[in-house]
Parts: C-alpha cells; sequence; structure tokens
C-alpha cells in the first residue's frame, strides 16, 4: 500500500514565538493510502501543527511535506477537516452549511448551481448516515453539541476527500455522546476510501479508531513510538473493556508519560 501522506524531516517554527523555539523538529511520519492513522501525544507537543503541515495551512522551515504523491506548496485541495468546534454559521440552516465547501473547492464550485439537487441528494445521503435524517432543515443552534459534530463530519466529507483530518472532533463532547461517534466515524471509513489523520489526546479513541496510533514527544514534537493496532474490524465498544484493549491504552499513556518527563 503507498504511502499517501509523507512527513519526511520536517522543522516548522511559528514566526510570532517569542522564544523562537521549533513546534516541531525533525518529523517523521508516513500513512498509507485509506488508513485511519491517530496521533496522539502530551499538551503542546505540535500534533495540530502536524495536520497544518499535511493540510497546507502552514509550511515547513525544514524538510519536506507530501500528499498523494505531490509536495505540498499550496493548501490541499483533496482535504477534509473537522474540528473541535463544529463553527457552523449559525444564519444557515444544516443543510446550507454542508454545501459550503462546494461554493468554494472546484469542480464543484461551477457546478454547484446547476446540478443543486444532486448535491443535496448527497447531503440528505451523508445526513441518514450520521443519524441525522430528515434534520437538513434545522439550524444549528436547533441542534445538541453532538448533532452539530455530526453535521460538521458531513461538511468535512461532502466535497468526498481523499484525505479527512480530524483535530480532537469530539473533545467537548460528554462521554456517551463519544462513544456514539466513534461508530459514526468507524462506519463512514469503512465506507469509502478516505485516509483518516486523526488528532486527540484520548487514548481510548485513538485505540478503538486507529489502525495506527504515531506518539509524539513534547515540544518540539517528533515521533517517539509508532504502534499497529491489530483489533479485527469492524470493532464494536465492547471491546473497550477487554483487558488487551486496557493493555494498549496503559502502553500509549506510559510512552506519553516518558515524553512529559523528557521535555
Amino acid at each position: 500500500m503507498k504511502k499517501f501522506v509523507d512527513i519526511h524531516d520536517v522543522t516548522h517554527v511559528y514566526a510570532r514565538t517569542e522564544d523562537g523555539a521549533a513546534a516541531v523538529e525533525h518529523l517523521n511520519l508516513a500513512v498509507r493510502e485509506g488508513e485511519f492513522a491517530a496521533i496522539v501525544g502530551p499538551s503542546g507537543c505540535g500534533k495540530s501543527t502536524l495536520m497544518k503541515l499535511a493540510t497546507g495551512l502552514q509550511f515547513p522551515i525544514k524538510g519536506t511535506v507530501i500528499v498523494d504523491g505531490k509536495q505540498v506548496t499550496a493548501p490541499v485541495k483533496l482535504a477534509g477537516m473537522a474540528f473541535q468546534n463544529p463553527t457552523m454559521l449559525p444564519w444557515r440552516t444544516t443543510l446550507d452549511n454542508i454545501l459550503l465547501p462546494l461554493e468554494i473547492v472546484e469542480p464543484h464550485r461551477s457546478k454547484l448551481r446547476r446540478h443543486k439537487a444532486e448535491y443535496v441528494a448527497k447531503v440528505e445521503k451523508l445526513l441518514a448516515q450520521v443519524g441525522l435524517k430528515g434534520q437538513g432543515h434545522k439550524f444549528p443552534w436547533q441542534l445538541s453539541g453532538g448533532m452539530q459534530q455530526r453535521a460538521s463530519l458531513c461538511r468535512a466529507l461532502i466535497h468526498e476527500p481523499k484525505l479527512l483530518m480530524l483535530d480532537e472532533p469530539f473533545g467537548a463532547l460528554d462521554t456517551f455522546t463519544r462513544e456514539e461517534l466513534w461508530c459514526v466515524i468507524r462506519d463512514l471509513h469503512a465506507a469509502s476510501p478516505v485516509t483518516v489523520i486523526l488528532v486527540t489526546h484520548d487514548l481510548r479513541e485513538a485505540a478503538f479508531l486507529a489502525d495506527r496510533i504515531f506518539c509524539m514527544s513534547a515540544r518540539p514534537g517528533r515521533i517517539v513510538a509508532e504502534r499497529e493496532v491489530d483489533f479485527p474490524r469492524p470493532r464494536d465498544l465492547e471491546i473497550t473493556y477487554t483487558p488487551e484493549f486496557t493493555t494498549l491504552v496503559h502502553e500509549l499513556r506510559g510512552h506519553i508519560a516518558q515524553a512529559r518527563m523528557a521535555a
């Protein structure tokens, strides 16, 4: 299976930091096409910086970032993104919020007006997949936090991206809603060939969802451990109560504890 995201010997410094310290340094990471990868590590280790580098929202001062065989020199149009805050526009309906990327990204932008009915049908299909069937007419303020996050996932997927970047998407939700959404994203990934990179502080989340987990060091961030997750798919939430799952979570916790001590 080919590398889809290849971050090679990357160092990045934010220009406005007072101490001039690197956010990530000598960072190497490769994610295979169609893989579900999770990035974990202590706070401030550069997880979100990695996400920005992979999507062309930041460019490294050293090293190369390659996505789908091309060096990243501009924002990556084949990527979809979802964040901890769904940031839905309150004056637009849920359906119109989900359609928003199509008003920006070509070739959809040119086709949206002429083929509006087809795109609306795609939105309705995605809403049904995430458990929001018939909710497209509602405004964000009429939806719960979990429902808004489901809609945010639809918005990230509406333009059929090859790469889905998830930055702490469930961090603000209660435990039960979070676990429901684990199953939603599990099923979405199983139904499509999209490559997923999840940035999370939740080690259980990483262990449940990912094919491979990368642990980052304290700042400046680099990969200090890599772990294949060999639990068979499809995974049920019951697996999170097994000794094997608990062992994996403790192993990951150990890597992060070592990273914090080394800071």
